[in-house]
C-alpha cells in the first residue's frame, strides 16, 4: 500500500492511497474461510461448500467490505500522523472508469486544509465596554416598588389616579370573562383614563382595548385571551368594578430596612438605594458581559482576514447533508455558516495558543456551581460534597448537558482573556440607555 498527497494550493490538497491484492488478500480470505465453516447450502454438508462457490456468491462485497475497512484506518492514521489540520472531512474524488472487477484500485480523497492565520486582537478603534449603571431614575423606581410590596392596602370610595382596581372585564363574542387587578397608571389612552377615574364599586363602564394598556402582553393577562389574539385586538369590553383600593406606601423606618435585608444590615434610604444599586448592577454584569462577547467575536471576524476553501466546503456541505442539495443550495448553506465557521477557527486558535481548552475536571468543578446555585432555589444551602459530586457525574453523562456546560465554560474563560488582552473602552451607562443603544434602531 501507498500513500501520497498533493497540495494543489495553500487550501486543497488531494491523497492519493494505492491498494494492492496482498494489503487485504489475508483478511478477505480468513472471513471467506469462515463463511464456508459455517455455510448451509442445499446440496451440500456443513463445512464442505466448495471455496469456489462461495468466493462467487460473498468474494467482492466482503473484499469492498474490507477495502473500505482498510481506507478508512488508512487515511485517519495519515492524517493524524501528518498533523493535517484539515475542515469538514475528506471527501472520495469520483473516477469514472473505476471498477471493483479488479486486484489492485486507486482511490483519491479532495482535502480542504484549515488556512494559516495570526489573530489582530488590538483593532483600530476600540470596542466598548460596557458598565451598566443603576441611575437615580431606577433607583427612585425601586424603592417605591418595595415599599409598595410591604405597604398596606386602603379601600378607596371611587377610582383615583393611583387606585389599584379589581374588576371584570366581559365580551361575548370573544368569549371574554376575567375578573383582573391592575393599577390605574397603566390605562394608556386619556379617554379610557377619563371614563373610569371617579367611578364607584358597582359602575359597568365600556372600554376599548385599541391602546388600552401600554403593553399588548399586560393586556393578554388581564384579559385572558391568547397571544395572538392580544396584538392588534379591536373591540369594546364591559368592565364592572369590584373594588377599589390604595397602596400606602411602607415608611422608610428601620423596621422595612430589616425585613429586606435583615436586623441592622441598613439603617438608613442612602444604605438602601446603595444596596439596591449593588445588587442591580451584579445582576447587569452578565448582559454587558454578553454584550461585550458578540462584540469582540463582531470585530475578530472584521479584523482577522484569511481565505477558505470556499469550493471545497460546498461540495463537502452537498455531500454530507441529510438529503441531497443543488450546487446553488450548497452555495447558500455555506454563506450562511461561512462568519460561524471563520469565528471557529479564530477561537480554536485563541484557545490552543493560550491554552484555554477545558480539562474534564474543571467541568466537574463548574458543573458542581452550578447545581449548588440550582440547590440553593430551592433552599438547600449547604449540599454534601458527595452528593455534588455525584449530581455532576451524572449531568455529565449526558452528552449535550456536558457540550451545553463546556460551551459555557470555555466563554468564560475567553471572556476573561478578551478582557485583559482586547483593546477596550469603558463607557458607563444607564440600563434604559444600554438598550437603546446596543438594540435600539439607531446606529452609534
Amino acid at each position: 500500500m501507498n500513500i501520497t498527497k498533493e497540495n494543489l494550493d495553500a487550501l486543497n490538497a488531494v491523497i492519493k492511497i494505492d491498494i494492492t491484492e496482498k494489503d487485504y488478500k489475508e483478511k478477505v480470505d480468513k472471513i471467506l474461510a469462515d463463511y464456508r465453516k459455517n455455510a448451509n447450502i442445499p446440496g451440500f454438508r456443513k463445512g464442505q461448500v466448495p471455496m469456489g462457490m462461495i468466493k462467487k456468491q460473498y468474494g467482492q462485497s466482503v473484499m469492498v467490505d474490507e477495502i473500505n475497512k482498510l481506507l478508512q484506518d488508512t487515511l485517519n492514521k495519515y492524517l493524524s500522523d501528518e498533523k493535517l489540520d484539515i475542515l469538514g472531512n475528506p471527501l472520495p474524488k469520483p473516477s469514472p472508469d473505476f471498477s471493483w472487477d479488479k486486484s489492485d484500485f486507486t482511490f483519491e480523497f479532495e482535502l480542504g486544509l484549515a488556512p494559516n492565520f495570526e489573530v489582530n486582537l488590538q483593532p483600530k478603534k476600540a470596542i466598548t465596554q460596557y458598565k451598566i449603571v443603576a441611575d437615580d431614575k431606577m433607583l427612585g423606581t425601586e424603592v417605591k416598588n418595595l415599599r409598595e410590596r410591604y405597604g398596606k392596602l386602603k379601600p378607596l370610595e371611587k377610582v383615583t389616579k393611583t387606585a389599584n382596581i379589581t374588576g371584570s372585564f366581559k365580551n361575548e363574542e370573544k368569549e371574554i370573562d376575567k375578573k383582573s387587578t391592575f393599577n390605574f397608571e397603566k390605562i394608556a389612552g386619556k379617554t379610557q383614563q377619563k371614563t373610569l377615574l371617579n367611578k364607584k364599586v358597582g359602575d359597568v363602564v365600556t372600554l376599548k382595548t385599541k391602546g388600552l394598556f401600554e403593553d399588548d402582553h399586560f393586556m393578554q393577562n388581564i384579559l385572558g385571551v391568547d397571544h395572538d389574539l392580544a396584538h392588534g385586538l379591536e373591540i369594546e369590553v364591559s368592565f364592572t368594578i369590584e373594588e377599589t383600593t390604595e397602596t400606602e406606601l411602607a415608611d422608610l423606618n428601620q423596621e422595612f430596612y430589616d425585613k429586606l435585608f435583615g436586623k441592622d444590615e441598613v439603617k438608613t434610604e442612602e444604605e438602601l438605594k446603595a444596596k439596591i444599586q449593588e445588587d442591580l448592577e451584579k445582576q447587569f454584569v452578565q448582559q454587558s458581559d454578553q454584550q461585550l462577547l458578540n462584540a469582540v467575536t463582531e470585530s475578530l471576524i472584521e479584523n482577522t482576514k484569511f481565505d477558505l476553501p470556499a469550493e471545497f466546503l460546498q461540495k463537502w456541505l452537498a455531500a454530507t447533508g441529510e438529503n441531497p442539495v443543488s450546487e446553488d443550495e450548497a452555495k447558500e448553506q455555506y454563506k450562511q455558516s461561512e462568519r460561524g465557521l471563520r469565528y471557529q477557527l479564530i477561537e480554536g486558535k485563541i484557545a490552543t495558543e493560550n491554552k484555554l481548552q477545558v480539562n474534564y475536571e474543571e467541568l466537574v468543578d463548574y458543573a458542581k456551581g452550578y447545581i449548588r446555585q440550582q440547590m440553593a432555589q430551592y433552599g438547600n444551602m449547604n449540599p454534601e460534597e458527595k452528593e455534588l459530586n455525584d449530581i455532576a457525574n451524572r449531568v455529565l453523562e449526558n452528552q449535550d448537558e456536558a457540550k451545553k456546560l463546556q460551551d459555557q465554560l470555555i466563554s468564560q474563560k475567553l471572556l476573561t482573556f478578551y478582557k485583559e488582552n482586547v483593546k477596550l473602552k469603558e463607557k458607563k451607562i444607564s440600563f434604559d440607555d444600554f438598550i437603546k443603544e446596543v438594540y435600539g434602531d439607531h446606529k452609534h
